[in-house]
């Protein structure tokens, strides 16, 4: 089991960093769509379709959503950012459903919402990380960034955790995760996003534009927990150990981009206002 999983990670690693350094923007579009309409796939067992046409039938509306943004939204940032934000109100609303849990079990239970809120995590999700690659001369070092400072920030919670973990964070939700896991996710994060600044343009600015990449980077850290905890708030709902099995040895897509689900849109969003 550990050898399938650390085999098919470093498949997963190397296949995600080879297309953020070297496939064209379009390329890279589609690259990351596939896992989109893959996390949309998944998602439909969240929404109870146990039906195969019906399941791929949502997973055609992820993808029509996704090419509507392309369309629409790329590569305009004044168009962008709505979309953006409204994946951003859907997880201040995800946030009191997890702390909620178990009330309102009519509003995740709920097809035509739960549905709605499938596209929210992860149509936002896609944009977020398709344009902030984009973005700037620095877009493909941004994009490897978030990606980074979402698994440091989850390792360094897992291992402060387990070390020190004793007061539960979520435990109706997912009893595994602790504050002081949360606190050392921060912390992780700070320690990356100090590292990584002295590699972006920051050397000669102001204490302050580095002090303010360093708070996104912990802001984003704590967005990611909620992702995590948004997908196992539903996955526990249905009944579902794993979001799915299309990736051996660690479950579903969503398994491994519900912290990412959070983070990206977040993160594009405070880049933006900083680099400007």
């Amino acid at each position: 089991m550990l050898k399938t999983r650390l085999i098919t990670a470093a498949i997963l690693v190397s296949a995600v960093a080879g297309s953020v350094l070297w496939l064209s923007q379009v390329n890279f579009a589609i690259f990351f769509a596939a896992f989109a309409v893959a996390g949309g796939w998944e998602w439909s067992r969240f929404l109870r379709l146990h039906n195969h046409l019906a399941r791929m039938l949502y997973a055609a509306v992820v993808f029509a959503a996704i090419l509507l943004c392309w369309f629409y939204a790329a590569g305009n940032t004044g168009r962008v950012l709505p979309v953006l934000i409204a994946g951003m109100i859907w997880w201040m609303c995800a946030l009191i459903l997890v702390f909620m849990y178990p009330k309102y079990a009519s509003i995740r239970g709920n097809r035509v919402l739960g549905a709605l809120i499938g596209l929210l995590v992860i149509v936002p999700c896609w944009l977020a990380i398709v344009e902030l690659r984009n973005s700037s001369g620095q877009g493909v070092y941004l994009v490897l960034f978030l990606l980074g400072l979402v698994a440091v920030a989850d390792s360094s919670a897992y291992f402060g955790g387990k070390k020190w973990g004793a007061n539960k964070l979520a435990p109706h939700v997912s009893p595994g995760k602790t504050w002081e896991g949360v606190i050392g996710g921060m912390l992780g994060a700070a320690l990356f996003s100090f590292v990584c600044s002295w590699f972006f343009e920051f050397q000669n600015e102001a204490w302050q534009t580095k002090a303010a990449f360093i708070m996104i980077g912990v802001v984003t850290a704590i967005t990611s927990v909620l992702g995590d905890l948004t997908e196992s708030m539903f996955k526990r709902q249905v009944g579902l150990k794993d979001s799915g099995s299309m990736l051996p040895g660690h479950g579903g897509v969503l398994d491994r981009i519900d912290s990412l689900t959070a983070a990206a849109p977040v993160f594009a969003v405070c880049t933006w206002m900083l680099l400007q």
